[in-house]
């Protein structure tokens, strides 16, 4: 994936990296997941529950009473913006909205004062841990596998991923755009910017509420920045005849060139200065609003996971091999808004998002290492409870659904509690992916709203508590736990 010079750039990072740990401990904790997974979320619970002596029962240094302090440092990377903590936890805590999501790569240190749990560690340890938390789009990883594949190659899998039964609606107004091009005809500055917007436009169609499909490459159309208009975001895929021979100054020419300027500039630089240097990995999976969608945006977020599992590093290197190279021991795939449904549905929730990643998962825990699935919502918006429905009683889950959010036909303000049935997931996951005439084998609609964050609740001193969650606890011992040992 990458050359011989951007490998040892890495090395040379990742010893600078070792050599730093050596005075001042530190794990680089890598977030990510597709638009919507809940990644802000995650991370601005995460720092306020440990920095506010949160709820964490099963987080083993924090429930022993072993954390001595928990405070926030200056991040050791100048050139990447700083996570906006205190806006996020604001808008959460004091306005009961979520915060936005995640645009571009961000970075939070938390540093951790604590005791050991070996006499024989807390003679030759400082008892430090610093946390660097790197939050950065699940999009940009399906942009990975780019570098490996040239203009021909990628426009023909796009293309074939736009006539797809799922795709073909929302691609429809690009691949007619497509059609009208000839790749061999003499570059057209207006045509490759029409192509370019009604590429991207079928891209950001596919990422919207009704049909929740996965994002393809290249995910920086989504989330341009400060690139928008430039060369390197202004292409498309064409349809390329592998046999015919295309000037220098023809369309296919041209924009081949602007393609492998989006790998020059936006992909290797985020693998080589941001990803290849993560110690551990957590990916949310937000699955509930692909089973909303149907079987078919389950199975397109079943291959787009794939994909991003494939692009990690997993193993275990050696001491003196973990100086140059750095790898992903342990890699957390969290299935969010688990608070959505009751807690009988949360083991079913797990075994679909297991079933997802199946076979990366296999993969990654042959090469040494250590994988976990789990059901969690990282702020729990909703409590339990149970009705009674014309004599059978029902688990229900009860919150503030969102300011326009439908239940049979009523719309709620964002005002008024109500108790809702969210149905049950099936207990076979397969029953959700579509058989092999593209036919749902489960039809059984599943429908869940969207929730407004809880108001915290405050103790008998009247001090706030901080924000409940489902599973955090186990989430942070498995990730960083060990390195408090």
């Amino acid at each position: 994936m990458t050359s011989f010079a951007d490998e040892a750039r890495i090395a040379l990072d990742n010893l600078v990296d070792r050599t730093g740990d050596i005075f001042h401990p530190t794990l680089r904790l890598g977030v990510t997941g597709l638009s919507r997974a809940g990644k802000t979320v995650f991370i601005s619970a995460l720092v306020h529950n440990l920095l506010h002596g949160g709820r964490l029962p099963l987080f083993h240094a924090q429930a022993d009473g072993r954390i001595a302090r928990t405070y926030l440092e200056e991040q050791p990377d100048d050139a990447v913006p700083r996570f906006q903590y205190e806006d996020h936890i604001a808008k959460l805590v004091e306005e009961r909205e979520w915060p936005s999501s995640t645009r571009a790569i961000s970075e939070l240190r938390l540093t951790i004062d604590f005791q050991s749990a070996s006499g024989w560690s807390r003679m030759f340890s400082r008892g430090r841990l610093s946390i660097d938390i790197v939050d950065y789009p699940g999009e940009w990883l399906l942009d990975l596998p780019l570098i490996d594949k040239d203009f021909s190659t990628f426009s023909r899998e796009a293309i074939e991923r736009a006539k797809l039964p799922g795709r073909s609606g929302i691609a429809e107004a690009f691949l007619r755009e497509l059609a009208s091009v000839d790749p061999a005809a003499k570059m057209d500055e207006p045509t490759a910017q029409r192509l370019s917007k009604s590429f991207a436009s079928y891209l950001r169609a596919a990422r919207s509420d009704n049909t929740a499909l996965s994002t393809l490459p290249p995910g920086r159309f989504l989330m341009p920045g400060d690139l928008e208009g430039s060369p390197a975001l202004t292409f498309a895929p064409l349809m390329l005849d592998d046999s015919a021979t295309y000037s220098r100054d023809s369309l296919a020419a041209v924009l081949g060139k602007r393609y492998e300027a989006y790998k020059s500039v936006v992909v290797k630089p985020f693998f080589r200065d941001h990803f290849a240097r993560l110690d551990r990995q957590i990916l949310l999976v937000d699955a509930l609003q692909a089973i909303n969608a149907g079987p078919e945006a389950v199975r397109d977020l079943e291959i787009a996971l794939s994909d991003i599992l494939r692009c990690f590093r997993p193993g275990r290197a050696s001491w003196l091999g973990s100086l140059l190279t750095r790898r992903i021991d342990r890699i957390l795939v969290a299935a969010t808004k688990a608070d959505h449904l009751h807690r009988d549905s949360h083991r079913k929730l797990q075994a679909i998002v297991h079933r997802l990643l199946d076979g990366a998962i296999r993969r990654a825990d042959f090469s040494g290492a250590r994988t976990e699935v789990l059901a969690m919502a990282a702020i729990r918006a909703t409590r339990e409870a149970r009705i009674d429905d014309g004599g059978e009683e029902l688990p229900v889950i009860v919150g503030v659904p969102q300011s326009g959010e439908t239940i049979a036909g009523e719309t709620f303000d964002g005002r008024s509690e109500t108790a809702v049935f969210p149905g049950d997931l099936p207990s076979d996951p397969t029953s959700l992916f579509t058989d092999a005439d593209g036919k749902a084998e489960h039809a059984d609609p599943i429908r869940f709203v969207r929730f407004r964050p809880p108001k915290l609740e405050r103790n008998e001193d009247g001090l706030t508590l901080s924000l409940p969650h489902i599973r955090l606890d186990r989430a942070l011992e498995f990730l960083i736990g060990d390195r408090l040992a």
